[in-house]
């Protein structure tokens, strides 16, 4: 059972530890929930800034939902970063519900998040509680960008593009639970908003995003979907939403549209074994250790929405840095409104819904990892 308010799931993870940095930060007391208290331990120690000065526990549990819940009950909010979340994130989703949790991950994968949906977000809403997939940098900066171009009278339709720029070799800069997660994209239909219906992008889809921020065009993915769509669907607001995702390496993106060609070519029809084989042969070779902290001198971010409607046009930014810890930044700032019990929204929302997109927008400007800009057109 949890002593503290929020619980950490994931902690000795890339990202999970970076959020425990944030709640330090905000001297904000949590539960770690992970398999193996030793090892989580000694990587806590390892890269968890101002450990010493934290109040905190660690709760050996098993990744099954009997033994989550019992380690989640007592606390408020659960932060998931056990991905990838189409494989581990629904038993986490339920533990939260039955142990009276409102629920926060930092996923991008839109058909898990259709599933959960689906299946828990009627739940949660009779319970009162939020069920908040994907309070990450991806998609949540896109998201801030689509609702500062909403404010604009008259749009109804949006584009969005995340841009990141890293490291110049792939993987590096990526954890190996994100890695994981870009490749199982390939096993997935990608969803795009058209008409307010959900529909399925062809499957070798790509863009040319073109932004003054870069002088070559980035070639860019529709990575899953990505979760616009879905927290779009049902806003009376919005008739239409494409996005995309590119990084300023177009060597990378076009390695992973590469594999995503092959697998439609070669591997869809396989037995999952081997399939799941495939796609842990490429992670291992792509990022096989976790990654360094990151540096505001290297990883550097630009969200882009632009909001049409029959005369209006509009175009707002999100300039970003380090989105890892951006990340951790983002599940705190949600997990401070809802022990404080506030909330716009419960049931399956984005935490841009839930706690307001100049709230989230605000957060991460006061500590130096965004800014945003609106043009009208």
């Amino acid at each position: 059972m949890a002593k503290y308010p929020v619980v950490v799931y994931g902690a000795s993870g890339y990202t999970g530890m970076l959020t425990m940095d944030w709640l330090i930060d905000q001297n904000i007391p949590f539960t770690c929930v992970a398999r193996n208290a030793k090892r989580t331990q000694e990587m806590m120690a390892q890269r968890v800034v101002r450990l010493e000065s934290a109040k905190y526990e660690i709760i050996e549990a098993e990744h099954n939902v009997e033994a989550l819940i019992k380690a989640f009950t007592g606390a408020k909010v659960v932060c998931n970063t056990v991905g990838p979340f189409v494989h581990f994130g629904a038993i986490a989703v339920e533990a939260a519900l039955k142990a009276g949790c409102h629920y926060l991950d930092t996923t991008g994968e839109q058909g898990y998040m259709l599933d959960m949906r689906d299946k828990f977000g009627e739940d949660y809403r009779q319970a009162g509680l939020l069920l908040a997939p994907s309070t990450s940098y991806m998609y949540t900066f896109a998201e801030i960008a689509a609702e500062l171009a909403l404010e604009t009278e008259g749009v109804d339709a949006l584009e969005t593009a995340t841009i990141g720029r890293g490291p110049r070799n792939a993987g590096a800069g990526v954890t190996v639970g994100s890695t994981a997660s870009i490749f199982e994209m390939a096993r997935s239909k990608q969803h795009y908003l058209w008409e307010n219906q959900l529909t399925t992008h062809a499957v070798d889809a790509s863009f040319n995003v073109v932004t003054p921020e870069f002088v070559q065009p980035v070639f860019s993915l529709p990575w899953g979907g990505t979760s616009l769509p879905v927290f779009y669907e049902s806003d009376p607001r919005v008739r239409s939403c494409i996005s995309s995702v590119g990084f300023y390496d177009n060597n990378v993106m076009q390695m992973v549209h590469g594999f995503n060609q092959k697998w439609e070519a070669e591997y869809k029809d396989l037995p999952k074994e081997q399939q799941d084989a495939i796609i842990k042969s490429v992670v291992d070779s792509t990022t096989p250790s976790m990654p360094p902290r990151e540096r505001t001198t290297i990883q550097r971010s630009v969200d882009i929405a632009i909001g049409r409607g029959n005369l209006a046009a509009v175009r707002a930014t999100v300039h970003g840095v380090t989105p890892y810890i951006s990340t951790g930044a983002l599940q705190v700032a949600t997990a401070i409104k809802l022990i404080d019990g506030e909330t716009n929204k419960v049931g399956f929302a984005s935490a841009c819904k839930a706690m307001g997109h100049r709230y989230l927008l605000g957060f991460l400007e006061q500590r130096g990892l965004a800014r945003a800009t609106v043009t009208q057109l």
